[in-house]
């Protein structure tokens, strides 16, 4: 039987996307056992005010940008055909359910896992689903509720610290921020007049 590709979901509303998920998805295919990286823009957040959001297409044109040329990247907008709010187990079942022939695996950072008894069916997620955990600086998986679950913690992820929240509050500044994202994103962010 054929192993099933190993497929990291990078799940984030990439509002919009920078350097620092795009070091962070490489460096997950480079460095562990993961075939391709989903980048899964989120149309909702549950824990986000929605009126910071740059619209679905434009944050999915964003993602398509920046990845062309990442022959293991792919943007993924299954979330968009998802009842509102997006929750992750939902979109976990929905993707398994269409692409049997792949085992998902969630990308996350150390901060993220903060409070994470508190996600929609977690438990299940846990069971049945990899987790592949970048360190951030001040958090740590200390907590019980990890014990029996299949984490890999990638010690050698770069830490980049990069906020797409502090990039759209210098873009609305009129502030230089070309080295934070890619040039493509920043010519589509000037020419739809985003942020400003």
């Amino acid at each position: 039987m054929e192993k099933k590709k190993n497929i990291g979901l990078y799940f984030g509303s990439f509002n919009p996307i920078h350097h620092g998920h795009l070091i962070v998805a490489n460096h997950m295919v480079e460095h562990t056992d993961m075939d391709e990286v989903w980048f899964v823009i989120s149309p909702h957040n549950p824990f986000k005010k929605k009126s910071t959001l740059a619209s679905d297409y434009h944050r999915l044109e964003m993602v398509h940008l920046a990845i062309d040329g990442y022959e293991h990247f792919r943007a993924c907008d299954e979330e968009f055909r998802l009842p509102k709010p997006s929750y992750t187990c939902d979109t976990l079942l929905h993707l398994t359910e269409k692409h049997p022939d792949k085992h998902f695996s969630l990308i996350m950072g150390a901060d993220s896992l903060v409070g994470f008894e508190k996600w929609k069916n977690y438990q299940w997620l846990l069971k049945y689903f990899s987790f592949y955990v970048y360190p951030r600086p001040g958090y740590s998986l200390s907590s019980s509720v990890f014990e029996s679950a299949d984490i890999h913690i990638v010690e050698n992820a770069p830490q980049v610290e990069i906020s797409a929240t502090a990039i759209r509050e210098d873009l609305k500044n009129g502030l230089c921020v070309q080295s934070l994202l890619p040039q493509c994103v920043l010519h589509y962010i000037e020419k739809a007049g985003l942020y400003i």
